[in-house]
């Protein structure tokens, strides 16, 4: 979370600068990371095969897997930009205390989604896990390692609805504007 004149909370003591610094680009980092790694991986595999007729194995599998991270991650970085599709139209037209029912509903949504997806996406993982399972085209990549991002960013995206929540109700009993516009970019 951000400071400025809207968020809560006193000037930030030079330890917390890294922490603060990770809450602003963890998911970008990862995203970054995951992208480039699908990227890379696609343009020297089509190289390969157009110019040497050759090919890994696991060339088509991990890009996809690596998929999982740049989505589920992605979908946390909208969350906390609150860039994620939503009927802000309507919601503006309601009065405010409409406006923060709206959010707190959200709020709640998200909270009980999330804790559906975590426990069974948590359950994939462990089968994988239990069960040795390799990603297709290898012999020692674990799958578990890709679905992990699934538990992991719901985790995050969890802690981004909760931040939201906080300067939501923060905003409320200031009775600020609340932030019903999307932050696409950053």
């Amino acid at each position: 979370m951000t400071h400025d004149d809207n968020t809560p909370g006193p000037a930030r003591p030079a330890w917390l600068k890294p922490l603060l610094w990770i809450d602003e680009n963890l998911e970008k980092v990862i995203i970054l990371i995951a992208y480039s790694g699908m990227a890379g991986i696609i343009f020297v595999e089509v190289i390969r095969r157009f110019f040497f007729n050759q090919q890994a194995a696991w060339s088509t599998s991990i890009p996809i897997l690596l998929f999982l991270w740049l989505t589920w991650f992605g979908a946390s970085l909208n969350v906390k930009r609150r860039s994620h599709l939503s009927l802000n139209e309507l919601r503006m037209r309601l009065p405010y205390f409409g406006q923060f029912l709206c959010l707190i509903l959200d709020a709640v949504l998200w909270i009980g989604f999330g804790i559906l997806v975590i426990y069974y996406s948590t359950q994939q993982v462990t089968l994988a896990y239990d069960n040795f399972a390799i990603v297709t085209g290898t012999n020692s990549v674990m799958q578990w390692w890709f679905y992990l991002a699934t538990p992991l960013a719901w985790v995050l995206l969890l802690f981004r609805v909760l931040q939201n929540l906080y300067q939501d109700i923060w905003r409320y009993k200031r009775g600020k504007p609340f932030n019903l516009q999307p932050a696409i970019m950053d």
